[in-house]
């Protein structure tokens, strides 16, 4: 396979260099200055969208246990009306010219006066900068989705300059580079050792169900479904455990020749809840050979953290090697660039 010839925009090197940019999102982190005060946080609002809002989920999940007031991601033009003085909203935008991001913002700004920005400039870093809001910049010339390291350990840094974390999760973060300089040796290789490209060739023809647990390994399931749509320009879809087990389990009956196509990827960590793990087993189950096949995965780490950027950088991995078995550009989103431009042509 001509990975060169397809791969134009050199996306297999931005998913190579994630380890890197975790490296560079620290040194960004550690040298977070902020201006204003920000004092008696009692909630956090994420705005953000796509690649950008995904870092808030991942924040969110790997805080769970520590952060002690609630983090909510919106992905919406409006805010919530719990919103006020007291909430510290990060707009997290890639580009800095989101629309939705923006107008959330504008809503935001006339709730709270903690407001931190983390772009790469755009009209949403001209807006806050000319408000006296602070901004991390954040390095340009990537698609979002492949920015992502870049987009949530500063995330996770401003937390803990806000004494909201502790310093182990940043720790934890710094060992887990090591791990994936050693994964993407093997990922990142055309060859039959490769675990990450020989998922792809067992799943690419097929439509990916991506399932994990709640607020864990779930949270994981939205970015490979989402780098499923954006590299291998593939449908893909997600749930999680155990809310699946009260609804969508029961949809596994009717339209048999189309349950035949989908691949079931079961995102699993050590960690999992113990009743989890067995809905887990039990579903699958129940489910049987309904499904196309069932692909249980986990990796490797010392702590929940590395396992945790370990399967998202596995993950990115599969979804590229399915734009490569498709022979596929994996970089251009030509229809979100074309919704925009509609968008644009139809005003406010």
């Amino acid at each position: 396979m001509a990975e060169n010839k397809i791969d134009t925009e050199n996306m297999y090197q931005a998913i190579y260099d994630f380890p890197d940019h975790m490296v560079k999102a620290a040194e960004i982190g550690n040298k977070i200055n902020l201006k204003r005060k920000y004092s008696q946080i009692r909630s956090i609002l994420v705005i953000g969208m796509g690649g950008s809002a995904i870092g808030g989920d991942i924040v969110r999940a790997l805080t769970k246990n520590e952060l002690k007031v609630p983090l909510k991601v919106l992905r919406h033009y409006c805010i919530p009306a719990w919103v006020n003085s007291d909430t510290l909203i990060i707009c997290s935008s890639y580009s800095g010219n989101t629309e939705e991001s923006l107008s959330a913002y504008k809503a935001a700004a006339k709730r709270s006066k903690m407001i931190v920005g983390i772009s790469t400039g755009g009209q949403l870093s001209n807006e806050m900068k000319a408000q006296g809001h602070d901004i991390i910049l954040i390095p340009p010339g990537y698609q979002p989705r492949a920015a992502l390291a870049l987009n949530f350990i500063p995330l996770l840094y401003l937390l803990h300059h806000l004494e909201l974390i502790g310093i182990l999760i940043l720790s934890e973060i710094s060992g887990a580079v090591d791990i994936l300089l050693k994964a993407r040796k093997n990922y990142s290789l055309h060859s039959v050792s490769n675990p990450a490209l020989e998922l792809a060739q067992k799943i690419y023809q097929r439509l990916p169900l991506i399932y994990g647990e709640t607020e864990g390994t779930g949270l994981i399931a939205v970015r490979w479904k989402g780098q499923f749509n954006e590299n291998a320009k593939m449908l893909a879809f997600n749930n999680d455990l155990p809310e699946m087990n009260h609804n969508e389990i029961v949809g596994w009956e009717n339209n048999t020749d189309i349950l035949g196509n989908i691949s079931i990827l079961w995102l699993t960590d050590k960690k999992d809840h113990k009743r989890t793990k067995l809905r887990q087993k039990i579903t699958r189950e129940i489910i049987g050979d309904l499904a196309g096949d069932h692909e249980i995965i986990s990796v490797d780490g010392d702590n929940t953290t590395e396992r945790f950027v370990h399967l998202i950088h596995f993950g990115d991995w599969v979804s590229y090697w399915c734009a490569l078995l498709h022979e596929t550009n994996p970089t251009p989103v030509t229809k979100i660039d074309r919704l925009k431009i509609i968008l644009s042509d139809a005003g406010k």
